[in-house]
Order: structure tokens, then sequence, then C-alpha cells
């Protein structure tokens, strides 16, 4: 099976790393977790954020999530596939150099990429998604746009696959999404 990095920091989305680390784990694939500033051990606080009929998703405390790889240590050749969950985490990860050219190297080496809900913010900074179509919550529409895709407006359960790149609005898409990534890394 595949060794999939996933990328995370605080106020990620709970269920859009809990779930996939759970899931691809399941299957058979090698799944690590790293965070800038954080060391295998170190935790990071996850949001849960829901649709309760409000004009945006409301945002509640989640769980501790214990990283399970060194983010200094790890090299995108040791990898498979990247994954790239939402929250709140993307806005400030995308400032961070050293994962940009992390996601840049999955993408320069063809290697698969999910990304869902905020995760395109990442995809968008990295300026790998041009000519591609998209999907991303809602609010990130202008940014697949500005970097040059076609933002694919999906229903919430689904997601789409372009090329290297499976993405998918939000986590109740985790079916589809997974799914998608999954057949990638077969």
């Amino acid at each position: 099976m595949a060794n999939v990095l996933i990328i995370a920091g605080d106020f990620v989305e709970d269920y859009e790393l809990m779930v996939p680390f759970q899931a691809l784990q399941m299957v058979g694939h090698l799944v690590a977790v790293v965070c800038p500033e954080k060391n295998i051990g170190d935790t990071i606080k996850t949001a849960i954020h829901d649709f309760e009929g409000d004009q945006t998703y409301t945002e509640k405390v989640g769980h501790q999530f214990s990283i399970n790889a060194d983010f200094k240590q790890i090299s995108p050749d040791q990898f498979d596939a990247l994954l790239l969950p939402g929250g709140r985490s993307p806005e400030y990860l995308r400032l961070n150099p050293a994962v940009i050219e992390i996601i840049q190297s999955f993408a320069n080496q063809q290697k698969p990429i999910a990304a869902i809900c905020h995760g395109a913010q990442l995809l968008a900074a990295a300026n790998i998604i041009e000519g591609k179509s998209i999907s991303a919550y809602p609010a990130c529409a202008p940014e697949v746009t500005l970097a040059g895709a076609q933002y694919a407006e999906l229903e919430m359960d689904q997601a789409i696959t372009d090329g290297i790149f499976v993405t998918a609005p939000a986590w109740p898409a985790h079916p589809a999404w997974l799914a998608q990534f999954h057949t990638q890394l077969s």
C-alpha cells in the first residue's frame, strides 16, 4: 500500500484529519501526520465545523491529535501521496515556505494530492492548480480561481478528481473524496 503524508496544524478541521487518518490506515496505507514546529507526540488542537443553518459554518473545540512524525525529518521522496485537510490551519500553513516546497514537490513528481475544504488554500498558495478543476469550501472559490484553476462547485457530499488532484468542499464528502483518493493510491 501507499505511504501518505498529511500536513496539519492547530485548529485543523477535526473530521478532515481524524477520518482520513483512520480510514486510510484501515485499508492498509501508512499515514504520517506532521505539523511545522511540532514533533512526534506533540498535539495539535482540532476544531469541529458544522452546518447549522447559519450563513456560514460554526466552530467548536475538537480533539487533541497526536503528531506521529517529525516535520523537520520528512522528505516528499519518502511518500507516495499527500493529503491536506481543511479547517483554519491552511490559512497560516500557506505562509510557511517549507510547507509550500513540500506541496510543490508532490506536484512536480505527479504524486496524488487530496485536499478538502480550506485545504485548497494550500494548493492555491503553492501555485500548482492552474488549468485544473478544483473543489473547496465555497468561501475559498476566489482563491482557487485566482490561482488559475476552475472552481468546481459541488454538493457538500461530492468530490472531483482532475489529474493528480482529488478535492472536495467539506467533510460530508468523505465517502466520495476518500474513495477517489484511494483509487489514486492503488
